[in-house]
């Protein structure tokens, strides 16, 4: 199967959650599992809108817990690929809660690479992204930072996927 490049907003998700009892810890706040849960979810989502075929997590190297969300509270995760290299990518999945007047607040912020796998789950090669606007190329150039950051953190003993491994 060949595959076709895309572009950031063919491989966009978002959900959509409304906070239950079920959801929460014991501090009255939406359980921090629950919420990586959802944002692994949805970094997967795009990661396969993406690459065409099935992926998995290879790393979450950022999540930032910026605020709590309560019962009852309207959460949407919203994901977007932010770079691609030969057999992994990078997500980016911002969380918010959305007030009734549809105004959205950040709860949290997290990025994730993603690995392509091929019908053996060997890591495969991935379609390249298409940067259309002038945030798309900003989200890129921050991720070669965030890239790079990994690779010296690797070098010092703690370990991320890259497309080198």
């Amino acid at each position: 199967m060949e595959l076709k490049d895309k572009t950031v907003a063919e491989s966009k998700v978002e959900t959509f959650h409304i906070i239950m009892p079920a959801d929460m810890n014991d501090s009255g706040r939406l359980f921090g599992g629950a919420l990586m849960n959802w944002i692994d979810e949805v970094a997967g989502l795009v990661g396969r809108r993406h690459a065409q075929m099935n992926v998995t997590t290879g790393s979450v190297d950022n999540l930032r817990f910026l605020r709590g969300a309560y019962l009852r509270d309207m959460v949407v995760v919203s994901g977007k690929v932010t770079h691609v290299g030969n057999k992994s990518m990078e997500v980016k999945v911002e969380t918010f809660v959305e007030q009734s007047d549809g105004k959205r607040d950040l709860i949290n912020r997290a990025y994730l690479t993603m690995v392509g796998i091929d019908e053996n789950d060997k890591p495969a090669r991935l379609p390249r992204l298409i940067l259309e606007t002038e945030e798309d190329k900003k989200e890129w150039g921050r991720a070669e930072v965030r890239r790079q950051i990994r690779r010296k953190q690797r070098e010092e003993g703690f370990h991320f996927y890259d497309e080198d491994d």
